[in-house]
């Protein structure tokens, strides 16, 4: 933005009461409560009200220092809107994941369970509804159903948050009510963390894209293939490898994207999203192909030590949440040090020791889980894989 010479509010009225004086044929009083004093200072009320105002202007005339809607007006002017709105800013993302439905006895008879079936927390403050998904062999399409089978005694079924934006995102065993009776199903957990639920995208995120979108315009080029990629939603993870195939071999002409939506799981539909997003901006004469991740489970185990004066159950419990969640926010890509479990767990007030530090029954550096792989050639490393917690147990 462009710096202005303003000036403060006694500035002002010292300047207009030097201006009069200077144009008067005799001294005037401008002592505080005169006449001439009260007219300069609402004059400089309002000099500084269209200081202000053009400020303003200057700060949102700028993509680089506007905020809020005016971000969306200066970037539609640009890149495609939305369907149905006015702005290209991406919106929430829904949180979504596995529930697990049970009976107490798994008897003969078959349970359906439909779509639109919700569930919600243990505090009732998140609602998440079952969704069709074809790819699960219990699935129905034609009734929209999934179906327990006799004499089993649980079906793991996907649901999404009714809700969309960050606040959907849960950790393990929290999601214990039945939203909706179903006949035959007692129980409701989930046993694994919701960590894709995103708010809508922030203004940062937004010029980010648009500088991507304005950088690959016309151009089959890394930016454009970013830039595109980008637009699929919110919450999009991804690396972009060229010149190598997945498992590692060298493919001149050839690149490809692991593409995630902060679940580690990500639908098919997501994945085809993103290839039609990329081949719509590949150069001719290249191929591009499109992977989910690999997901790596971690299991974490330690003994922490807890100052005099602290509740032990409560820090353990906040020591297994905080490694959980600094776990599943490490991303696509980005490798488990051993080394940073301990950290993580000494940033809670109260802990005064950890040990017997265990990642998947291993310690010290072997232990540490890798997200990428080196190429065939041993040129390169490949972003493969997204690393998630299964269980951190504290003592």
């Amino acid at each position: 933005m462009p710096t202005l010479p303003t000036q403060s509010f006694s500035t002002i009225v010292q300047n207009t009461a030097a201006g009069i004086q200077g144009r008067a044929g005799q001294l005037l009083n401008f002592s505080i409560g005169s006449v001439f004093r009260a007219i300069a200072e609402g004059f400089a009320g309002i000099f500084l009200w269209f200081q202000a105002l053009v400020l303003q202007l200057l700060t949102a005339i700028r993509l680089s220092t506007s905020t809020g809607i005016d971000v969306d007006t200066f970037t539609a002017d640009f890149m495609p809107v939305l369907p149905g709105t006015t702005s290209p800013r991406l919106g929430a993302q829904a949180a979504s994941g596995q529930v697990v439905l049970a009976r107490l006895t798994a008897g003969p008879s078959e349970v359906a369970i439909g779509v639109g079936a919700t569930v919600l927390t243990f505090d009732s403050s998140q609602t998440y509804a079952v969704v069709g998904d074809p790819t699960y062999p219990t699935f129905n399409s034609f009734f929209q159903a999934y179906y327990l089978q006799p004499n089993l005694a649980s079906i793991a079924v996907p649901v999404k948050a009714t809700v969309a934006g960050s606040s959907g995102n849960v950790g393990a065993g929290t999601i214990t009510q039945l939203g909706t009776t179903i006949t035959g199903i007692d129980t409701v957990n989930n046993p694994a963390a919701f960590t894709n639920g995103a708010d809508s995208e922030s203004d940062a995120a937004l010029k980010r894209r648009f500088s991507a979108y304005i950088l690959g315009l016309s151009r089959g080029d890394l930016y454009g293939v970013e830039s595109a990629i980008m637009g699929i939603g919110v919450n999009v993870q991804y690396e972009i490898v060229e010149d190598y195939n997945l498992d590692g071999s060298w493919h001149p002409g050839y690149f490809f994207v692991v593409a995630d939506d902060g679940s580690g799981a990500p639908s098919q539909d997501f994945l085809n999203n993103v290839a039609n997003a990329v081949n719509a901006v590949r150069p001719l004469g290249t191929m591009a192909g499109v992977f989910a991740p690999t997901i790596i489970w971690a299991t974490v185990s330690m003994i922490v030590g807890v100052a005099a004066g602290y509740d032990e159950p409560t820090v353990e419990g906040i020591v297994a949440a905080t490694v959980a969640q600094n776990i599943n926010a490490l991303g696509l890509g980005n490798s488990l040090q051993w080394s940073q479990i301990a950290g993580w767990a000494y940033s809670v007030a109260g802990v005064t020791n950890v040990t017997a530090v265990l990642l998947n029954s291993l310690s010290g550096d072997a232990a540490s889980l890798t997200a990428t792989k080196t190429t065939l050639d041993g040129y390169a490393q490949i972003p493969y894989a997204t690393i998630k917690c299964s269980e951190v147990l504290v003592s």
